[in-house]
């Protein structure tokens, strides 16, 4: 750590705070970010980027509106309408009418559910690396209890995430 991470944390009387919930969480989801990245380069995916791969995010982006794939990256739509355009120059993704309801839907390609298996794989690595450092029992624990607090794990009727703009969701 630096002397200037060291300072920032420490308390007037030089004492360093531990780290918060949300500080964990943040480093450890950096721990998967990176390894997707990695994984992705070395499989020929090198001209995808974090904002690009923020389209994938659980549970992906196939037959999802722009709006849906908006809120979950938490992003405008004007900015994930641009990362789409993207993705369907280099070939990851198609954007379709869908017949039944006449809406502008996303689709992968090929292409990207290759990207959505690789990004998959490589959590199943780290997950598998933390179920040994941990033990199976500790880590299938630390899995139930982020599956209890959070708004998609479906134990728990949490409130759904604060959408970006709106005081309350549209129907």
């Amino acid at each position: 750590m630096s002397r200037t991470a060291r300072k920032a944390s420490a308390t007037p009387d030089g004492h360093r705070d531990p780290p918060n919930v949300g500080a964990l969480l943040r480093t450890t989801y950096q721990i998967i970010r990176e390894r997707q990245s990695a994984v992705l380069l070395k499989k020929g995916f090198g001209d995808l980027n974090q904002p690009l791969l923020n389209v994938f995010l659980y549970p992906g982006p196939d037959r999802a509106r722009p709006s849906e794939l908006a809120e979950r990256a938490n992003m405008t739509r004007q900015s994930m309408n641009y990362l789409l355009g993207q993705l369907e120059e280099l070939g990851y993704i198609e954007r379709r009418l869908d017949g039944g309801t006449g809406r502008r839907l996303v689709f992968l390609t090929t292409r990207g559910w290759k990207v959505r298996e690789t990004v998959l794989g490589a959590v199943k690595e780290v997950e598998a690396e933390w179920s040994s450092d941990l033990g199976r029992q500790r880590f299938g624990d630390f899995l139930a209890t982020l599956q209890q607090l959070s708004p998609i794990g479906g134990t728990v009727g949490l409130p759904a995430l604060p959408r970006r703009g709106r005081a309350t969701p549209r129907r």
